[in-house]
């Protein structure tokens, strides 16, 4: 059985976690502040954006992902469809009120499936998520677009 791999990243931001969630639920105009590539929506999901289905195209990869979390102002979660060789992705941003700002933990779960690349792909997206919350603190912290 492939053991399950966990990535943890935190940051902080002067904004306040209304103004984080709404750069999360944006996904439209992640490329505008992360690492991302360009981003399609393919399904727009409930009123809220619960089950909506889009894909990131970065660098080659294409990232077929569906939203699973949407706690405004707490938490937006997604899931990985298709476009990595992972099983069972799960991803998290929790935020926090805290210190004059925002805590943000983003953290994920997914098993490889190829037997033996857990640790690579543990460590390439780990690297990869900690960029995300670089680049989502520093854009939080300049305020409205």
């Amino acid at each position: 059985m492939a053991k399950i791999q966990r990535i943890s990243v935190h940051g902080h931001t002067s904004a306040s976690p209304e103004a984080v969630y709404a750069l999360l639920v944006d996904r439209e105009r992640w490329p505008d502040w992360s690492p991302m590539g360009s981003f399609q929506l393919l399904e727009k999901g409930d009123e809220n954006g619960l089950g909506a289905v889009g894909v990131f195209s970065t660098n080659g990869v294409n990232s077929c992902e569906e939203i699973i979390a949407l706690e405004p102002g707490k938490r937006f979660g997604y899931t990985l469809k298709k476009g990595l060789p992972l099983r069972d992705y799960r991803a998290y941003v929790d935020l926090t009120a805290e210190r004059n700002g925002t805590d943000v933990h983003w953290h994920s779960t997914f098993t490889a499936k190829i037997p033996g690349t857990g640790w690579f792909y543990r460590r390439f997206l780990g690297h990869f998520l900690g960029r995300m919350v670089e680049s989502l603190v520093a854009r939080a912290s300049r305020g409205a677009p």
